[in-house]
């Protein structure tokens, strides 16, 4: 399950990315049009300037914008950013490896095994999968909806 801080990050970064070329927007108003906690997004967006993803302007007509295109920032990288493993188990994690205190032998376990082609699978989709496609996703669907 995401974290509410991953789920915050892309929503914001959807908004961002929409607006990509504009003006710098304020915190104020992503969090109000997508309901974030105001303190909760600044942090965020902290988080992901630090991270390179976002640059951030000062003063009247100050706020956040993405760097990069959004076609360049996968959605994997958001979830590292802000949530830790992808895996859904801590034995075939990549990055945050931790051995299961209920598996005897790793090599033959048959519910990790499983797990470590979810977590492929996972990883897949979510590293080809960038926030312009996200924005497209949503526009189709808006289209669909409305029909």
């Amino acid at each position: 399950m995401l974290s509410k801080k991953t789920r915050y990050a892309l929503k914001a970064l959807v908004v961002l990315g929409k607006n990509f070329g504009g003006a710098p927007m304020q915190i104020s108003k992503i969090a109000s049009e997508e309901h974030i906690p105001k303190k909760f997004l600044e942090q965020i967006l902290l988080d992901m300037r630090n991270a390179g993803l976002l640059y951030s302007k000062k003063g009247s007509g100050g706020g956040y914008g993405l760097v990069k295109d959004p076609a360049e920032i996968y959605m994997v990288q958001v979830l590292r950013l802000t949530g830790g493993p992808v895996a859904l188990l801590p034995c075939v994690s990549l990055n945050f490896y931790q051995k299961c205190d209920e598996c005897t032998n790793e090599a033959t376990c048959g519910v990790r095994d499983v797990f470590v082609e979810v977590r492929n699978a996972t990883l897949k989709i979510l590293s080809e999968t960038s926030i312009a496609d996200v924005i497209n996703r949503e526009e189709i669907l808006i289209k669909n909806f409305e029909e």
